[in-house]
């Protein structure tokens, strides 16, 4: 596959739409490492599935022999690094599963990537572009400014740390080693193929089905919202002009309070199925306990990838929003695969109470 690119983690939600994204946009080979845990599904990508630009590999990125075979097989010439455990819930549950992929993982495929570029012909074409988090950075109060590049990183939960350590890692593999290495850290993405898990898909979900709409606290948390299509856009932006060493904030310049997020989708809802079995929607929204360490505040600056690299979010909230609920209704069949048992145990013993 001349050409190619590797991507790590490209079954899960931003990394499938990468890759739908990037072979309709770009055209050329995309190699997929992915591991497939519970947020991978190979069904994200069927309309790729037998495309000569594709190829899937099951596997680890912290298996070093496979990477490192898989790197001298490929060839790429940039890697796209998704792979990530990335649920606050599930890392205040069980934190072990984080360290042991975002930081032990990312480390592993460090340590191969470094060995893999300093034998290239032309080490100077090059990339290394790590997917990263605006939840490094911590919390934010109403009269804050948002996050840009320079704010001083401040974990608050065993993912964000988790993801914090990889950004280190990889920042320092650029500054100790010269790896042509790019960073960017997200806002909250929404759209299409995200596990049912996180609050969007949930709330469209329950909601199609007359449940509870499980809203932490007050629901007055606030999130900048961008969605997927855009993330991958600017990625594709990032790896073809980001300059190396550099990183840039990604983000939707949507703030929105969790309530209002829910609210919208009620209403939505209620114009697209006015004969689902509660309605208006709204009805069901429940408060329950709000989670450990729950950040108030996150907002991104993305002046910089927009002044640097002409890079600008293209769909509003309204417009965002309103695509992925119509998706998540046209695509039932993949619903009804990925809210498997395991997915609804896990589902009652988070939002109980």
């Amino acid at each position: 596959m001349t050409n190619a690119i590797l991507v790590t983690g490209g079954a899960g939600f931003i990394g499938s739409n990468f890759i739908l994204q990037w072979i309709q946009s770009e055209g050329s080979p995309v190699v997929n490492l992915d591991k497939l845990t519970y947020a991978g599904n190979c069904r994200n990508l069927e309309q790729v599935a037998t495309d000569r630009r594709y190829r899937f590999l099951h596997g680890d990125i912290a298996d070093r022999k496979l990477v490192r075979n898989l790197l001298r097989e490929c060839e790429p010439r940039a890697i796209v690094h998704f792979a990530a455990e990335s649920h606050v819930d599930r890392s205040i549950l069980g934190p072990d599963d984080f360290i042991r992929t975002n930081v032990l993982g990312t480390f592993s495929l460090l340590e191969e990537v470094r060995a893999y570029w300093s034998n290239l012909s032309e080490p100077g074409e090059f990339r290394f572009l790590h997917i990263s988090t605006d939840e490094v950075y911590g919390s934010l109060r109403s009269e804050d400014p948002a996050f840009c590049e320079t704010t001083p990183y401040a974990p608050n939960s065993p993912y964000a740390a988790s993801k914090a350590a990889a950004d280190h890692l990889v920042r320092a593999y650029h500054h100790t080693y010269r790896l042509p290495t790019l960073a960017t850290n997200c806002s909250n993405n929404y759209g299409p193929y995200q596990f049912p898990e996180k609050l969007i898909p949930l709330m469209i979900l329950n909601a199609c089905g007359g449940k509870a709409l499980p809203v932490y606290g007050d629901g007055l948390n606030v999130r900048d919202w961008l969605f997927v299509g855009d993330h991958c856009e600017a990625i594709r932006t990032v790896l073809a002009r980001g300059r190396v060493g550099e990183t840039y904030n990604v983000g939707g310049w949507n703030e929105r309070k969790n309530l209002e997020i829910v609210e919208t989708i009620c209403q939505v809802l209620d114009e697209l199925r006015p004969g689902d079995p509660v309605v208006p929607h709204r009805r069901l929204i429940t408060f329950v306990k709000d989670r450990p360490g729950h950040d108030r505040r996150y907002a991104i600056d993305a002046s910089k990838i927009e002044r640097e690299l002409d890079w600008r979010p293209r769909e509003t909230f309204a417009s965002g929003i309103r695509k992925t609920i119509v998706w998540y209704l046209a695509n039932t069949e993949w619903v009804n695969e990925v809210t498997s048992g395991a997915y609804r145990q896990w589902i009652a013993k988070q939002y109980s109470g």
